[in-house]
């Protein structure tokens, strides 16, 4: 039950929130979005593999 309410919640809130980013008038650049890039994706590996050892 507590999944269900806690989807619920995230799927309203995109219902939310992509309209107002849509509406948004700030826009990320390309220079900006590949550092962004160049960040996240290793974080999100770094964080797998600690994820992976919690969990053996």
């Amino acid at each position: 039950m507590a999944v269900l309410s806690i989807l619920a919640v995230l799927f309203i809130a995109l219902l939310v929130v992509v309209p107002m980013l849509e509406k948004s008038s700030m826009r990320i650049s390309k220079e900006t979005q590949a550092k962004f890039a160049k960040w996240a994706f290793p974080l999100i590996i770094i964080i797998l593999v600690i994820q992976l050892f919690m969990y053996y």
